[in-house]
This record gives C-alpha cells, structure tokens and sequence, in this order.
C-alpha cells in the first residue's frame, strides 16, 4: 500500500452527535453558471450581489475567472443574474484573473467597484477600481491604473479580496490581503486612492483571507476565512470574525461564525436586508461542482443579545427528492483529519468513487470496523438505504463488508447487509422502520482504510 500522506497529524478528531458538522451544501443563488466570492449591497429595496464567474472545465485543477456578475432580489430568496457587468477589459492593466471584488456608493452618489485582478506588472495580483453611476453600472476604469500593488508600502504578500466600509462619519476604510497578510488603510474622499499610512491590524486571529468588514449597534465586524486546524480540515477554511471599537482596530477574536463549507475556499459577505441579516458564501453544491466551480449561496445570520454571532446554520441545497439524510446531522466514531463528515449528506452525486470534488468521509489511518451514523430530532420512517464508497486509491479502499443499524429506543438493530461496490450507490432494501438513528458499520480490508462519498436514506 503506498502511504497516503508524507505523515500523519498526530491527533485524532473524534465527531460525537452534537458535534458534528451540519451538511456542507446551501441553495445555490444560481445553476446556471458557476460564482464564487460573493459581495453584497443593499440600495433602495433591493438587494444586489456581486460575484465572480468560475469557468474552470470539468477536472480543472485550477481558477479560470474572466468577468463579475451581478445578482438581484426583492426578497433575498430569489435572484435574478443581471449579466456580467465588469471583466478584465474594463482595466486595460490587468493581465488576467478576475478574482473577489465588492462594490461600495460613494459620497458622490456613484458606485465603486475594487476588484482583484493580476497586473501584468511587479507585482502577481493587485485591486483595481471601476466606477458606475448605478449599482449596475456600466462601470469603467477609475484610475487607470492599480489602486493597490505590490509597490504599495506594507502591502500584502498577496494583494487580493478588497473589502469596503464607509463609517457613519463619511470616512471610507479599505481592508485587503491573503496569505496571513492582513492590511487596512482609509481611502480618500474621491474613492480611488489611500490616505494615510497601510497598517497591519492587531488581534484578528489565523486570518487567511477574505475579510468582510460592516458595522452593527456602534459594534465594528471583520469576518474573514481562516485555515487553522481548529475549525477546518488542511487545506479548507472555516469564516471567524473579530469586533472592535474602532474600524483600524485593535480587534478582538470571537470564534466561528460559519463552518468549512464543501469547497476548499471560504469567502463571507455579511449584510442587513429588510430588518433580516444574512451571510452570503460559496460552496461547490451545484451539479457539477467542486472547488474551481463553485456557487454563491445565502442563509439567514443571527446575533445574540451581547451582539456575538450565532454560528450560521448551512441549509438546503441540490438534494435527491425524498433524501431523509439531507435533515440529519452526521456522526462518527473517527474521521480523517483531511476529510470532512459532512460530505456524506451534501447531496452531491459522485461520477466515481475517486470524485471528491465535494469532499468526502475517509478514516485513514484507521482499520477495522467504523461507523457512521445519521440522527434526527423525530422519528423518521426509513426503508431504503444508498451509499457510494470512496475509493481514493491512496490508503482508502472499497470495504471488506458493511452492515446497517437502526435504533429501536434502547438498542441497535440490524437491518439487512449493504453492497460494497464501486463507483455505483449501493442499494439496501428493508421492511420499513421508524427510528431516529440510523447506523452505518463499514469495516476495512486488510491494510486498508475506508470512506463515503454520499449516503442517503429513504422512507
């Protein structure tokens, strides 16, 4: 067997019911294209998104972003796609790359569109700035050239994902930066360039990228993606979020306000709409998606009375009708470090067991016997399982056996045997139970770990 990694974390993460993390998938905004790195505006009664357009083909391995579009609703529910209003022709500069944008009005009554794109120049990527007289443009280059780069003094190791806040006192803050570089400056009044020094802001703990900064009750917010083992699996990245006193900081750490979602990437747009507030992320929860084809979503977002976040309960998404699995919450005796329970009941359909595009459940290094479980708050009717295994060819393999449970109120009982074949949903049929658990013992060839793509469950 090859070694499926250089080496092994040295604990293990042990997801007991209660703790698990909820399925990884919302409802996209759209299907028909693929968006990524949301922002959000609010201007009149309507609430606009700005996205990125991934066009990466299928099995593309990396970011193919030409053009932003813009999203619009009456009621966040409903999102009408307003056409591609911005694209790497707008900035005559920029050599490539249409990557996280947001769009803020002006005290001139236009709106300022700061976009990252590569610059062709010294530095790999910079921020850029278009101006339109609406929220949908048409928008044009404001300044003919970059308003962050790598020239600019303290700049970010990588000058990328601009977030815009306009104070209550008219004062403008430009918040920037990846690769555990955080930056921030104020703008001047004319939107297109710095006033004033680039500093490093204080207390914002394992930022990576994708800051988001808004204002509530005097309060100021940053959320922003993180990558620490704490709250994600290597290589994902989970939104903290950080307050202060004052936009410039110091800020002050408050914990998870969204989990990892079923894209490597994590990119938070926090807004009020219609006395309602709302995250807006994306995940790879389209048909077809994975982490260069991902798709903007939106879920409610609520405070506490002391005005921390609530952790944002992911919702919905693509799911097989009648599908029980999509409302339980997973469980397990052991996951992997590099992989992540809540791929089981995203509703994602494999094209193989090799297809990992949304994640998947894997317990490598371990061997034997594991289990996974789903649970729900009532009784649920269940007669029908489907599971398609993992195969990554790496340390997990196809089981040796696997046997189905329910819970009958004080012990688990076992249902009828399930297929261990690959690259096919295994189809287990039984005479109707009605239970609030339902068990999943999966045990291991010989030298071999085990994993699940997706399980699902029918009445």
């Amino acid at each position: 067997m090859r070694r499926r990694w250089a080496a092994a974390l040295a604990a293990a993460l042990l997801l007991l019911p209660g703790t698990a993390r909820p399925a990884l998938a919302g409802p996209p905004i759209t299907t028909a294209i693929y968006t990524a790195d949301p922002a959000a505006l609010v201007a009149g009664d309507t609430l606009y998104l700005y996205t990125g357009h991934d066009e990466a083909p299928t099995g593309g391995t990396s970011f193919v972003m030409r053009d932003w579009h813009v999203f619009t609703s009456s009621e966040a529910t409903t999102f009408t796609d307003q056409g591609a209003r911005l694209s790497l022709a707008t900035f005559p500069w920029a050599g490539g790359d249409a990557w996280a944008g947001e769009v803020e009005r002006g005290a001139d009554g236009r709106y300022y569109w700061y976009a990252s794109v590569n610059g062709r120049g010294a530095g790999w990527m910079d921020i850029g700035v278009a101006v339109g007289d609406s929220p949908l443009g048409p928008f044009t280059d404001a300044k003919g050239g970059p308003l962050v780069s790598d020239s600019t003094p303290n700049s970010s190791p990588l000058n990328i994902d601009p977030t815009v806040f306009t104070d209550d006192d008219g004062q403008v803050y430009l918040y920037w930066g990846s690769y555990y570089g955080l930056r921030a400056a104020r703008l001047n009044a004319g939107m297109t360039s710095i006033n004033g020094p680039v500093i490093t802001p204080s207390g914002v703990s394992n930022f990576w990228e994708a800051p988001w900064m808004f204002k509530r009750a005097g309060v100021y917010y940053l959320a922003y993606a993180a990558n620490d083992s704490a709250c994600s699996a290597p290589g994902y990245a989970c939104v903290r979020y950080a307050t202060a006193s004052n936009p410039m900081g110091p800020w002050i750490h408050r914990g998870i306000v969204l989990d990892q979602v079923s894209s490597t990437t994590n990119h938070p747009a926090i807004i009020e709409f219609k006395g309602q507030w709302y995250m807006v992320y994306h995940n790879a929860a389209s048909p077809g998606g994975g982490d260069f084809r991902r798709s903007v979503t939106i879920d409610q977002l609520f405070f506490n009375a002391d005005g921390t976040m609530r952790k944002v309960v992911q919702t919905g998404g693509p799911v097989t009708p009648g599908n029980l699995a999509a409302s339980a919450t997973p469980s397990t005796s052991y996951v992997s470090p590099w992989e992540t329970l809540g791929a089981i009941n995203d509703g994602h359909t494999p094209v193989s067991s090799a297809d990992h595009s949304h994640g998947a459940y894997g317990n490598w290094n371990h061997q034997g016997t594991e289990w996974l479980e789903y649970r729900w708050p009532a009784a649920q009717t269940i007669s029908r399982s489907e599971v398609y295994w993992f195969d990554d060819d790496l340390g997990i393999d196809l089981p040796a056996s696997c046997r189905l449970q329910y819970w009958n109120g004080g012990a688990y009982v076992d249902l009828p045997g399930c297929g261990v074949a690959g690259n096919t949903f295994n189809l287990t049929t039984f005479s109707p139970v009605s239970t609030t658990r339902l068990r999943l013992n999966i045990t291991s060839r010989t030298g071999y770990s085990t994993g699940v793509l997706e399980w699902r469950a029918f009445s």
